[in-house]
């Protein structure tokens, strides 16, 4: 089954910099322990400190799905509504 990356970065506006600091590790926290999820990073941009570096993979499409329903509907979610995304997603064998 073919893996499914997303990487690209964040842009976070001021006004909602401290929360997403704040909120940050748990979110990190609870994505690892997600059922299918290989890999994530989040990583604040050394010379931006609005920006941050996002790299996630999934075991499969059914594995990225999940994590995207729960996000939305999650603490996160309501506290990066304002963040512009930057993403790509692609689907790789997992090699």
């Amino acid at each position: 089954m073919p893996t499914v990356t997303l990487s690209g970065y964040i842009e976070v506006p001021d006004a909602d910099l401290e929360a997403v600091l704040e909120h940050l590790p748990r979110h990190i926290e609870l994505t690892l322990k997600e059922p299918g999820c290989l890999s994530f990073q989040v990583v604040r941009c050394p010379m931006n400190a609005n920006r941050f570096n996002v790299k996630e993979e999934f075991a499969d499409q059914k594995a990225f799905e999940a994590h995207q329903a729960r996000v939305k509907n999650s603490e996160w979610g309501a506290i990066t509504r304002n963040v512009a995304r930057h993403y790509t997603v692609t689907t790789g064998n997992g090699d």
